[in-house]
């Protein structure tokens, strides 16, 4: 079990990461689409030197979806918090871990106790609560608005699925040719944004995406081992609620921000709910 506390430091690291970048002012698909690159990279110079750049069918497959898939969920949330209130958003791709969790149970017969399955709700509670201003989701406006975080939730959820289906699908002892091709697509979709909408990366910005893809490239790793040995049934409600009580703290005491009351209450429920669970 000690692969989950490393997953959920490795996750929440990576959040922090994105938050500092953004308070610098850096152009968030450009950071993406380089930290994607930049596992890419990696992964094929360690796989070029020992020779086995080569990959299957079915690596190549499940990576063009999901390197697609990755890189449409972040330039849909980057659009989405342009034109809707920033914590609508952030609540959907939150809760998106809905998706992952009912797809193990449903699809792939994980097991899943009443007492987990009691966690896992007291868990989207909690995360609903320590959302800040999550009424938000109530408040959206008019139906575009809907649409836009809708699709933010579907893709973060699916996203986090195609995580949980590297098992499934029998790549787990070729999880870092998966990663190349998965970064390698959705590197590549992203430079074709910034192209299109003529945007030219900077150097802080580049430095700063690659910094963020040497990270990303253990975290993924971490996360793939993990979940290769937890059922997602109990990874992804636990990763949720861990990251975002671990992202309340940091905002409290590293960025100095306020902490409501639900927030404080979402963040006692969070750990009864993690306690449950495990």
């Amino acid at each position: 079990m000690h692969w989950l506390p490393l997953a959920f430091a490795m996750e929440f690291g990576f959040g922090q990461l994105f938050k500092w970048s953004e308070h610098r002012d850096h152009y968030a698909p450009v950071v993406v689409s380089v930290n994607y690159l930049v596992v890419a990279g990696l992964l094929a110079i360690y796989a070029l030197s020992r020779g086995e750049l080569a990959v299957d069918d079915r690596t190549l497959q499940l990576g063009l979806v999901t390197g697609t898939v990755f890189i449409c969920s972040m330039l849909a949330m980057t659009r989405a918090l342009t034109l809707v209130k920033a914590s609508a958003v952030l609540t959907a791709f939150r809760l998106a871990l809905v998706v992952p969790t009912a797809v193990s149970a449903l699809v792939w017969n994980e097991p899943l106790t009443e007492l987990q399955a009691a966690g896992a709700l007291l868990a989207l509670v909690a995360l609903v609560l320590m959302t800040r201003d999550a009424g938000a989701l109530l408040h959206l406006g008019n139906t575009r608005n809907l649409a836009l975080v809708l699709l933010v939730f579907c893709l973060q959820g699916t996203s986090l699925t195609c995580l949980r289906w590297v098992q499934y699908a029998g790549l787990g002892g070729d999880q870092p040719k998966f990663l190349m091709v998965t970064g390698l697509v959705a590197g590549s979709w992203g430079a074709l944004y910034l192209l299109v909408n003529r945007r030219r990366p900077q150097k802080g910005e580049l430095a700063t995406g690659a910094g963020i893809g040497l990270y990303n490239l253990v975290a993924l790793m971490v996360i793939l081992t993990a979940l290769s040995k937890v059922p997602g049934t109990v990874f992804f409600p636990m990763m949720g609620c861990t990251v975002v009580v671990l992202d309340n703290l940091a905002a409290r005491f590293l960025w100095k921000e306020r902490l409501s009351p639900a927030t404080l209450a979402g963040i006692a429920l969070a750990l009864a709910a993690i306690f449950i669970t495990l």
